[in-house]
């Protein structure tokens, strides 16, 4: 198994480039014991990073990685991100004291905006930059943000202090990459990808049952889950799967052993073509 490696955000901070996502975690108690064994092999496999949100399970999430990271918060990368009505100077602050209190921890690693509402953006970054004088974060970015949003968050005060921009992204949505990828790679911010083998059910069936993605797996002797999270992992993109049993978890780590060839990505390539002209930022 090969170590996970790490990725520089622009604050200086290395952040692992394969982690952990919660969504729809903490919602079913009955599946809390399953969640945390999931979360916790993981760690003890080096995807640290564990990313969270408010909004998932309305806080239940933050809950069970709290039980999760008790004793081991020091070798955990936590994000958590803020719902954007949430995202004004004074609730920004509260609501991040609100997901410190669930989540039984001092500071969050990285505290995101969780996509753009009405509330002005020059107001979530001077929250941000509130939180991080006073401790309670280390890092702030966005989630959700196209590239004339990234254009806008950097040019307001504190803006070009953001270290990240969480977005959809796998092989089947590559709509990133025809401006927001480059602009993303120009500024030396990297592109945190969710839902990385898919984001519904259909959309995930569809592509680990595409043809091209099952024969580069066979040639591998891997699986097409971890051709699609390798294929991300070998642009410098930090991929979150989701696993929610000990099986999944091993085998997004095993991602990380995985060497796509020349071969492979014109194949994949082909099956999924990249965008030729811009396209609007999809989201889940």
């Amino acid at each position: 198994m090969s170590s996970v490696k790490t990725l520089e955000l622009p604050s200086g901070r290395q952040v692992p480039i394969l982690g952990q996502g919660t969504w729809r975690m903490g919602e079913d108690r009955s599946k809390r014991k399953t969640e945390m064994a999931a979360l916790r092999l993981g760690i003890d496999l080096g995807m640290t990073l564990i990313d969270t949100a408010e909004m998932y399970g309305e806080g239940g999430a933050e809950e069970v990685i709290a039980e999760v990271i008790k004793g081991r918060r020091g070798q955990v990368f936590v994000v958590s991100k803020v719902y954007p009505h949430n995202a004004t100077r004074k609730s920004t602050i509260q609501a991040c004291e609100r997901s410190l209190q669930r989540l039984h921890t001092d500071y969050l690693d990285c505290y995101l905006l969780h996509w753009r509402g009405s509330v002005p953006l020059n107001e979530t970054i001077e929250a941000f930059q509130t939180l991080r004088r006073a401790g309670k974060i280390l890092d702030y970015g966005v989630s959700n943000f196209d590239t004339a949003d990234m254009k806008e968050a950097f040019g307001l005060p504190g803006g070009d202090e953001i270290v990240t921009n969480q977005v959809l992204y796998n092989l089947e949505h590559r709509g990133v990459e025809f401006d927001l990828l480059p602009w993303s790679q120009n500024h030396g911010l990297p592109i945190m990808a969710y839902s990385p083998v898919g984001h519904s059910r259909a959309g995930q069936k569809a592509l680990l049952g595409n043809r091209a993605v099952r024969l580069v797996a066979e040639r591998h002797d891997a699986t097409p889950a971890q051709v699609a999270l390798a294929w991300l992992l070998q642009r410098d993109v930090i991929a979150i799967p989701k696993a929610s049993n000990l099986d999944h978890v091993r085998e997004n780590c095993g991602a990380l052993d995985l060497r796509l060839t020349g071969r492979d990505l014109g194949e994949l390539d082909d099956a999924f073509p990249a965008p030729k002209a811009k396209v609007p930022l999809e989201m889940n």
